[in-house]
């Protein structure tokens, strides 16, 4: 089988699973990506059997998941309930109990394909964004080995029958969860600061008076990809 393994560069995650592919297929390109980085040229003109989109930090265009005859799959850092991006943070946001990790097949939509496989995880009292984000990469790579390997066994995947629950969390969704205003209450501006916590990035931004405001002394989060 011909496979196109696309991830995210200077990712260890990303390293475990190319590094896979590397190992179980014999005719693999494998490429990596920063978020902004542009697909390469030689990515144009492939055609295979796989594509294999993982923590990919950009949407891959229809014309390129057309060429794989057998498949284009993702692994989203995710489950149903929450596909797109800040998938995490919306979580928390929401006080969910139950979290997930999916591998789905790509449509042009994201997260929008039939979905193979998911993998659950509880969401513990004590977790933040960036506890829930490390354990669930966690998951999604133990997934991802499993997959990997049940199309070498089986030669296809198919869709489990499991349904997207609600569209896409995009750009714009994130930007308001870190939004805060002087007029939300104490328990809501906790709890948003909360969801958009992540070390080393700053926090949640103040509008006050048509102005945005960044709050140093907190973490805003890098959005999951996928």
């Amino acid at each position: 089988m011909s496979i196109l393994f696309i991830g995210k560069r200077n990712d260890p995650y990303t390293d475990d699973a190319a590094d896979t592919v590397g190992q179980l297929f014999e005719n693999a390109v494998v490429i990596r990506l920063a978020r902004g980085e542009r697909l390469p040229e030689s990515v144009t003109s492939w055609a295979g059997d796989w594509l294999v989109s993982y923590l990919c930090p950009q949407v891959l265009p229809g014309s390129l998941l057309e060429r794989a005859s057998l498949g284009a799959i993702n692994f989203h850092p995710g489950p149903p309930e929450y596909p797109g991006i800040g998938c995490t943070n919306f979580a928390i946001y929401n006080g969910e109990k139950e979290y997930g990790v999916t591998c789905h097949f790509m449509e042009p939509q994201v997260d929008s394909g039939g979905i193979i496989e998911v993998s659950r995880l509880p969401i513990y009292e004590a977790d933040t964004v960036y506890t829930l984000t490390r354990r669930c990469y966690a998951y999604q790579i133990r997934l991802f080995h499993e997959v990997m390997h049940r199309i070498l066994a089986e030669g296809g995947l198919q869709p489990n029958g499991l349904q997207w629950q609600r569209k896409a969390y995009t750009s714009r969704d994130f930007r308001e969860l870190y939004t805060i205003t002087p007029s939300m209450s104490e328990a809501e501006i906790a709890r948003r600061t909360r969801a958009v916590t992540f070390p080393g990035y700053p926090g949640p931004e103040l509008l006050l008076h048509g102005k945005r405001y960044v709050l140093q002394e907190l973490n805003r989060p890098i959005p999951t990809d996928g």
